[in-house]
């Protein structure tokens, strides 16, 4: 490690910045995990950390006794779920399309406009939900309307929300995404497709048999990391647009653990529920990862 830190300096001292960014902003506040097991008061500041009272696991006994263990994580893994099945698929079928398509510059319009979505502010994002959704001028009601129908309050309603959430995610990254998939079609060999072409194969099946296997490595990747995100779900768009006629379906843990820890101000319980999340998470992930070996699949170690 001395020796290439002596032969390749420059580069190293490229990547110093992200190794500090991620000492800093995530290894360094690990430390704080501890108040999960302590009667923690945030007004007792940093020195309460060192000196407030052992409680061990009495929060994590109250979260899984508690009503809202069962609301919260029913809400987080049904939108996991469903974000796996809808919208992890979402940008491998854009990348096949995008790598079918011959027009150069069709096929760049097409990727800046799928691409752009990705870039916008969430706030920005629920802005233009609130203008296409609203009941009050909503574009979509405004169509509504003009068939005598009356205006449908599609944010303020639980059979409409988790629908509204996972298609604003595909469409919010579908583009981002793809490029992976892009990437790793452009990798293949092209005279597997040339000799299919000879052997008289149809685009499905040069699709079917050549790119999806040769891809497959990087779909498995992309899968087992996403389910060590299945709990993420999306924290910004929720917190921005559920409202107590959705909170029944919208409620997940990581806008549990907001109301419970900045509004609610019990530093300790929250941080009991956030440490329960990544410790779930961490299991999915290693799990995921663990049978993609088995199934004799490329895993991310």
């Amino acid at each position: 490690m001395i020796r290439a830190l002596k032969s390749y300096p420059l580069l190293y001292a490229l990547v110093l910045p992200g190794i500090l960014y991620f000492l800093i902003f995530y290894y360094v506040p690990m430390f704080g995990i501890v108040i999960a097991f302590q009667d923690y008061s945030p007004f007792q500041g940093v020195r309460g950390i060192f000196t407030s009272e052992w409680v061990g696991f009495q929060h994590f006994q109250n979260f899984f006794t508690s009503f809202s263990f069962t609301q919260v994580m029913t809400n987080t893994l049904l939108l996991g779920m469903y974000t796996i099945i809808f919208g992890f698929p979402a940008p491998i079928l854009l990348a096949l399309l995008l790598n079918e398509v011959v027009h150069g510059k069709f096929k760049k319009w097409v990727q800046t406009i799928s691409y752009l979505p990705h870039f916008l502010s969430m706030v920005v994002v629920v802005g233009i939900l609130n203008l296409l959704l609203s009941s009050d001028g909503g574009i979509i009601n405004e169509v509504v309307k003009l068939f005598g129908n009356e205006p449908i309050t599609f944010m303020g309603e639980e059979k409409y929300y988790r629908s509204i959430i996972i298609l604003t995610q595909i469409w919010q990254q579908i583009g981002w995404e793809s490029i992976i998939f892009l990437a790793a079609i452009v990798s293949i060999n092209t005279d597997q497709y040339e000799a299919a072409i000879i052997d008289g194969a149809s685009k499905f099946r040069q699709i079917w048999h050549i790119t999806l296997p040769g891809i497959l490595p990087v779909i498995m990747i992309m899968f087992i990391l996403r389910m060590g995100t299945i709990l993420n779900g999306n924290y910004e768009l929720i917190l921005l647009t559920y409202s107590p006629s959705t909170i029944d379906v919208a409620d997940i843990i990581d806008t549990f653990v907001y109301r419970e820890g900045l509004v609610q101000m019990n530093f300790s319980y929250s941080t009991a529920v956030g440490f329960f999340k990544s410790v779930f998470s961490a299991a999915l992930l290693l799990g995921t990862n663990y049978m993609a070996k088995r199934a004799g699949q490329n895993g991310i170690w």
